[in-house]
């Protein structure tokens, strides 16, 4: 079984490339680390090196290991990092994950209200497509995560916490950004040449809300990213179709946004974290937050 040394020792050289570079930034000589390496290739029965060149490349075998164990060394950071950080109380470091659209403004408030309570914590936040974010804390990698549905209810607990409706950016050229109002009729964007969301499941989820209302999907192109998305926008590549990220549709120089009506759709976030991995007690402490927070904005909406 291999063990967290030989992982450094392989990740060491890995990213050298070099058994000699590799080993002066281990202070350890040459000969004790290329053996360490090579108990390695044997205890896996695979290669991890080819070195039939003048400079070692990684195997394939090599490179998979090498994805693996950098995210097995964070993992092992992070999880001293909190043990040494809970004996000091309620200080530490709590790992955050989110999407775009309307997740930086949400987690800046919370993270804005939690700082507050707790001065000493600090913030480490990574951004990305739902499917990426998610995969992350399937790693153990994020305490907690804002992302959007769809999401698998039986391994993620979860608080509801924004909903939003599907908007059409148009460049301002446009003869639909020019009409009246700032809602648009889902038939007006029959045969226009369109800009979807590229997590697989809101691209189904579009193309099943076309459908119904009788109208074939004209897909120029898949953005993860709704800034993206809005510069394809800008350029007249076709109609960026996004949940809002405001919530309230708006116009600048470059671009109009029409919230999509006849049928109307609404986008889900919310904050989420694994069911199978106990909370860290940041990560815990966060959630409550978020839960009481959003308690208190749905009693004021009654």
């Amino acid at each position: 079984m291999m063990d967290i040394r030989e992982l450094k020792y392989f990740m060491e050289v890995a990213q050298e490339l070099n058994i000699t570079r590799a080993a002066q930034n281990l202070n350890m000589a040459q000969p004790p680390l290329s053996r360490q390496i090579q108990m390695l290739e044997e205890q896996l029965g695979v290669r991890l090196f080819d070195r039939s060149k003048k400079k070692l490349q990684l195997t394939e075998e090599g490179k998979l290991l090498k994805i693996r164990a950098d995210q097995i060394l964070e993992l092992i950071e992070k999880t001293e990092s909190e043990v040494r950080e809970l004996a000091k109380g309620v200080a530490g470091t709590i790992y955050i994950g989110t999407v775009e659209g309307r997740g930086p403004y949400l987690m800046s408030q919370w993270i804005a209200g939690f700082k507050e309570k707790y001065p000493q914590v600090y913030y480490e936040i990574w951004n990305g497509s739902t499917d990426d974010v998610l995969d992350r804390l399937e790693k153990g990698l994020l305490d907690v995560a804002l992302i959007m549905e769809p999401f698998n209810h039986e391994l993620l607990d979860s608080v509801l916490v924004d909903r939003v409706p599907w908007i059409a950016m148009i460049n301002n050229e446009h003869p639909l950004a020019k009409l009246p109002g700032d809602t648009i009729e889902l038939s007006q964007l029959k045969n226009e040449p369109l800009i979807l969301p590229s997590r697989k499941s809101r691209v189904r989820e579009i193309m099943g809300w076309f459908e119904e209302a009788g109208i074939k999907v004209d897909m120029r192109a898949e953005m993860s990213s709704y800034l993206n998305a809005r510069e394809l926008t800008m350029q007249g590549v076709g109609i960026a179709i996004f949940p809002s990220t405001s919530g309230q549709e708006r116009k600048n120089s470059w671009v109009t946004e029409k919230r999509i009506v006849n049928p109307e759709r609404t986008a889900s976030y919310a904050l989420v974290w694994d069911k199978r991995k106990p909370l860290s007690v940041l990560g815990e402490r966060f959630v409550n937050l978020v839960r009481n927070e959003f308690a208190y904005q749905e009693k004021n909406k009654e």
